[in-house]
């Protein structure tokens, strides 16, 4: 059984963050569990270009408002606290934060844990071998 406290994971290697985004990882690829949680903070008035090519993405919104549009038609879809959307197509999209969001998102394959967006706003697919440098 796997039982963590967000508060022992802020400061840990187990954070990561960039200009938007500070993302918890509450679970990863080493957990074996076969999909990895982060509790992902989005900060206020920022704009995240995502495409993640490598992984399936669910996140459900629990503070905050902001919004999704989906690069390939513009559509908007408004994001708050109680939405869940889904790129079950590897969907590139902008997040944009109105307010700070909070969000639990859960990654298949899972992450490993440093993956940070690249130019495209890709995460690259790594496995636990990658991490062992």
């Amino acid at each position: 059984m796997i039982v963590r406290k967000l508060s022992r994971i802020i400061g840990t290697d187990r954070e990561q963050s960039a200009k938007t985004w500070t993302s918890r990882r509450l679970l990863l690829a080493d957990d074996r569990m076969g999909f990895s949680m982060h509790d992902t903070v989005i900060h206020a008035g920022t704009e995240t270009h995502i495409w993640y090519q490598n992984h399936l993405e669910a996140v459900y919104c629990v503070q905050g408002k902001g919004s999704i549009e989906l690069v390939k038609t513009g559509e908007i879809f408004p994001i708050e606290d109680g939405t869940l959307y889904a790129l079950d197509g590897n969907e590139e999209h902008f997040l944009r934060a109105e307010t700070e969001m909070r969000m639990v998102c859960v990654f298949n394959p899972p992450l490993v844990g440093p993956e940070t967006h690249d130019e495209n706003g890709v995460y690259p697919l790594m496995t636990l071998d990658d991490d062992a440098s």
